[in-house]
């Protein structure tokens, strides 16, 4: 519908309503946060987290309307049929933009549960933010590294019963863990600095997921991996983004059982890290495979008229 307006001038619209669509929608959560700390009993809090729940299921729907106001995109969702939303999922997933985030909240809609994100405990000590990420629910974590357990060796899993527990709060509420494995977006620079075996992705992270299985695996009915791909806007898709040239996203996902062979002490196991670090990077060579795919399509698609011609 914006399409028509030049880009210096749908640029910045684009920003400006994506910005307020966060800002009313947050300001929202910011409000109902207030009576769920003053007031704290379970089915109360239970209930403010639930009104908070449907806030952010508009803003995520209104985020994929605004990039539609703007484009003309294909969204294209793969292996979504039988999710519930009523489930527990952890997805693992690349991580390319920003885009990203609107897009897997877009795309979870009633399809899954609400996305989550564990986030680092000192994170709960910023104004504003820790607030709202508290009043969410979503999980604190708590991480000792291996210097501090060789001084205090009884803290030893403590971490992990800290994150379970901190989990407790959501068996009320469904919800979609969201891991961007690679640890940072993906970019051709950041490739070649880390020296990725794979073509489009950055070597795959395994702590941070194998943690979140070993304090949350029991609840998840299945991780999902998931390919995130905007074909024919790869290297800058956040500019695509707000200046109306986004053709196509592709959200590719594959349902995997939560089985004993990514479940397990992975910091002190080292037959289970090992096997869990060659599982993982079997998941992202599959993931390179279906990236390379996509993009080789769209190069020989753009070659067609040229070849016509």
């Amino acid at each position: 519908m914006l399409r028509f307006l030049p880009d210096f001038i749908l640029a910045p619209l684009m920003a400006v309503l994506l910005c307020l669509n966060v800002a009313l929608w947050g300001g929202f959560v910011m409000v109902m946060s207030i009576p769920k700390l003053l007031l704290p009993i379970p089915a109360w809090r239970r209930l403010m987290t639930s009104i908070m729940e449907a806030g952010v299921r508009v803003w995520s729907v209104c985020n994929i309307l605004l990039l539609r106001l703007g484009n003309r995109f294909e969204l294209d969702i793969r292996g979504l049929d039988n999710t519930n939303p009523k489930g527990w999922y952890l997805i693992m997933a690349n991580h390319l933009s920003w885009v990203d985030i609107l897009v897997l909240f877009g795309v979870a809609g009633g399809r899954l549960p609400l996305p989550r994100f564990f986030l680092k405990y000192e994170l709960i000590y910023i104004p504003f933010l820790g607030l709202g990420c508290w009043a969410m629910d979503m999980p604190f974590m708590r991480r000792y590294s291996t210097a501090y357990l060789k001084k205090h060796p009884e803290r030893k899993g403590k971490d992990i019963e800290a994150t379970a527990k901190a989990c407790d709060k959501l068996k009320y509420h469904p919800s979609t863990m969201i891991n961007f494995v690679e640890g940072t977006r993906f970019t051709a620079e950041k490739r070649a600095r880390r020296n990725s075996p794979y073509q489009y992705l950055l070597p795959p992270k395994a702590a941070g997921i194998a943690y979140t299985l070993s304090a949350m695996g029991e609840q998840f009915d299945k991780v999902l991996d998931v390919t995130l791909a905007y074909p024919g806007s790869e290297g800058h898709i956040g500019r695509d983004a707000i200046t109306g040239k986004l053709r196509r996203i592709v959200v590719d996902v594959e349902a995997l059982p939560v089985t004993a062979e990514v479940r397990g002490d992975y910091f002190n196991d080292v037959d289970f890290k090992r096997r869990f670090q060659g599982w993982l990077n079997d998941r992202w060579a599959i993931k390179d495979r279906k990236l390379a795919s996509l993009t080789e399509s769209v190069s020989a698609d753009s070659k067609v008229p040229a070849e016509q011609n």
